[in-house]
């Protein structure tokens, strides 16, 4: 799997690259990966709807991690873009925090 994933932060963007040689990861791993950081960041559902959309989870999680801890930490931006590519379907995909929109 080859993802990348941008995410904008204002004028701010970060790059997150899952090499070619990054292992694809089950849908299941993927959701569960993405739930316990939205637990462990203590993000907020973005609508009151009651049910968290993917996308809505992948923007909060974007939004508390900051563009500095992406930036900070290799490891973070490769396991965020393996997990947002394989819940969206999309090895290309963007997050644009401020506008609360995720494009693929």
């Amino acid at each position: 799997m080859n993802a990348t994933v941008r995410l904008s932060f204002g004028p701010t963007e970060v790059i997150c690259h899952l090499p070619k040689d990054g292992a694809a990861q089950p849908l299941e791993d993927a959701r569960r990966w993405l739930d316990d950081r939205f637990v462990a960041y203590e993000c907020e559902p973005l609508r009151a709807l009651g049910k968290v959309l993917t996308r809505d989870k992948l923007i909060a999680l974007a939004e508390a991690i900051g563009a500095q801890g992406f930036e900070a930490d290799e490891a973070l931006r490769a396991d965020f873009a393996r997990a947002a590519a394989t819940m969206l379907g999309s090895e290309s995909v963007h997050i644009d925090v401020d506008g609360r929109q995720v494009s693929y």
